[in-house]
């Protein structure tokens, strides 16, 4: 192994170290906002509608894959084409996540200032609990991280995990709550291996 490697490897532990911190920071600080949020997302007479812009959106993507997974309907919604016609999606019960580090991108700042004037619920995932987003918001919900990536520290990895991490406490904290179960789950999978391994572990605990 050349000095080369070890620096690279070096490099790639400290990322997924600061990854790591950056959970255990936010897990430590879940509280009040954190059950107020899945509250509210409970209680939601509507769909569930995602939003975020660039890494951001692809997180809330994946937030809503899941929700929708465990019987909660969810949906995205692209901040950019919402101010050309998308905002239609929002119907009377719905409630909005909205994922923005910064709490400033313009498009998420503009749909959160749409759902207010609708008063539809508004839950915020930023790093700044003073920004427009934040103070928009009926709930806010902090995921700051001290540091992003191991080179420059600019480039959106911590906050896109933390964003995540808080998506799957959210959507697990509900699955909780309605006592959620595997058949449950099975029910939205019937295809693929993940019907199967269901299948086997029930027929092991009915033998």
């Amino acid at each position: 192994m050349t000095r080369n490697d070890e620096a690279l490897l070096d490099v790639g532990r400290k990322m997924i170290f600061t990854e790591a911190q950056a959970l255990l920071t936010i897990a430590s600080s879940l509280g009040e906002d954190f059950m107020s949020a899945v509250t509210m997302l409970m209680e939601c007479r509507g769909k569930i509608i995602l939003t975020g812009m660039g890494k951001s959106g692809y997180v809330a993507r994946k937030i809503a894959a899941t929700l929708t997974s465990t019987g909660m309907p969810s949906v995205f919604l692209h901040p950019a084409e919402a101010a050309h016609g998308d905002l239609g999606i929002i119907a009377d019960g719905d409630v909005i996540v909205a994922l923005s580090y910064s709490g400033e991108t313009n498009e998420i700042v503009d749909v959160a200032r749409f759902v207010r004037r609708c008063g539809n619920g508004l839950v915020a995932m930023t790093g700044d609990a003073t920004s427009s987003l934040a103070t928009l918001a009926d709930v806010h919900l902090d995921i700051m991280v001290k540091e992003e990536d191991s080179v420059l520290n600019i480039v959106p990895t911590a906050s896109t995990t933390a964003q995540l991490a808080m998506g799957d406490a959210i959507a697990t904290a509900m699955m909780y709550a309605r006592n959620f179960q595997a058949h449950d789950f099975g029910y939205f999978h019937p295809g693929g291996y993940i019907e199967r391994r269901i299948k086997m572990t029930t027929d092991r605990e009915v033998e």
